[in-house]
This record gives C-alpha cells, sequence and structure tokens, in this order.
C-alpha cells in the first residue's frame, strides 16, 4: 500500500515536472492539450526551503490567531487552513491569498495559500503552519509554485 501511495506520489512530481519544463522552455504557449488535460496553469515557481510553525507567541507576533493578510486563525485546528508564510523577498513573486502548490515537500505537497510574512531575517523559505501538537520539521529543495 505505502509502495503505491510512493508510486503515485512520483507519477504526480514527474507530471508537474514535465508541465513546469514546457512551460520554462516555451514561455507565453499553451497547448490545448495542456489546457484541457489540466484545471490549472503555473504561472511561477521557486524552489526554496520549508520549516513550519505554530500559533505559539514564541513564534509568532502579538496576534497569534490573525495572519499578516488579517486572515483569522482556527484556534483548536489552525492547519486546517492550508496556510503558508513566505520571506519577504518572495513577495515579489506571490502575494497575499495567492494559491499555491508544494512539490517535493513529503506530506505537505499539495495545494496552500498564502496569507502570512515570515520574519524579515529569513531569505528564500517558507513556513508551514501546524497544530500545536504536530511534529516541527524543516526540507530543503521545496519548489512552490502559484495557480
Amino acid at each position: 500500500m505505502k509502495n503505491n501511495k510512493l508510486v503515485g506520489l512520483g507519477l504526480g512530481l514527474v507530471i508537474i515536472i514535465v508541465v513546469v519544463g514546457y512551460f520554462i522552455l516555451n514561455p507565453g504557449k499553451q497547448p490545448k492539450y495542456l489546457v484541457h488535460r489540466y484545471p490549472f496553469s503555473i504561472d511561477v515557481f521557486k524552489q526554496v526551503s520549508l520549516t513550519t510553525y505554530t500559533t505559539d507567541s514564541n513564534e509568532t507576533d502579538s496576534t497569534p490567531l490573525i495572519t499578516a493578510s488579517g486572515f483569522k486563525l482556527d484556534s483548536l485546528n489552525p492547519k486546517k487552513h492550508r496556510v503558508i508564510a513566505i520571506s519577504r523577498d518572495l513577495k515579489e513573486l506571490f502575494s497575499f491569498g495567492d494559491k499555491v502548490i508544494l512539490s517535493n515537500a513529503g506530506k505537505y505537497n499539495g495545494i496552500w495559500f498564502i496569507h502570512d510574512l515570515m520574519n524579515k531575517k529569513w531569505k528564500n523559505k517558507i513556513d508551514i503552519l501546524i497544530n500545536p501538537d504536530d511534529r516541527q520539521m524543516s526540507l530543503k529543495g521545496v519548489v512552490i509554485s502559484k495557480i
């Protein structure tokens, strides 16, 4: 069963890489067979480092349940919102409310929403909001793509 999930995850990652590669090699072109097959197009992508954070006031500002965009979090299950905080240098590529897809992020692969900013000391990094009882982790080489 675990191998089937890994094969499916691998195939999904290969499809994303092929689609992104095509758009890099043919900017401005969207062949009809790709537009009809996939319900989204990838506008921007970037390879970043990923860490996790919680709503603990030691990891946030004085209002841990309100993100930098003004988005209000559920105090009992904040990770259900699938919120990402981005480093300030990534604001040139992404905006609050952007829907993004993560790949090469293990259990964090999938669709997320940008609603928060990280401390100005961080560069080329994203932070995934998790619940307080979840295990903290960090990854390198994660691909974030705007859809």
